[in-house]
Formats: C-alpha cells, structure tokens, sequence
C-alpha cells in the first residue's frame, strides 16, 4: 500500500498542491476540509483513479469516506482492487 500511497501523493501535489512542501499533506489530512480539493478536483481524482488503476467507480462509492485523504483513497484502491 506505501507505493499506492506514493503515487496518490504524487498526483496530489502535481495537480493542487503544485509547489508545497512534502509536509504540506500528511496522509490524514482532509482534501476538502484543508481546500486541497474542491468538488471539480474530485472529479479529477475520479478520472485518474478509473485510469490509473484500472477500475470503475460507482455514484455510490463517490463519497469523502473514499476520496477525502490519502490514506482514504488508498484503502478504497486496496478494496476495489482485491
């Protein structure tokens, strides 16, 4: 899961987070609570996380307990992928 971790991270920064430093996002920290992410990002995450990882996200799944942090967002990967 750390390289999933990694790779989530990577795309944060790349497409919101741009110049921060690495201790701007821990892997708990809230997407949307910190306005890392707005609802339009979430769609991004989406995308990337349907293409990225090869997998189908339902209107059900579209919920802040799997798209709101890191660490969120690699239990959910972990749970779609298995």
């Amino acid at each position: 899961m750390n390289d999933c971790k990694k790779q989530i991270r990577e795309f944060i920064f790349e497409n919101f987070l741009f110049d921060a430093d690495a201790t701007a996002l821990q892997d708990d920290t809230s997407f949307l609570e910190q306005g890392i992410i707005d609802s339009t990002g979430i769609l991004e995450v989406i995308n990337w996380l349907e293409e990225t990882f090869s997998m189908k996200i339902d209107d059900e799944e579209m919920i802040p307990a799997n798209l709101d942090s890191v660490n969120n967002l690699a239990v959910f990967i972990a749970r779609k992928k298995c």
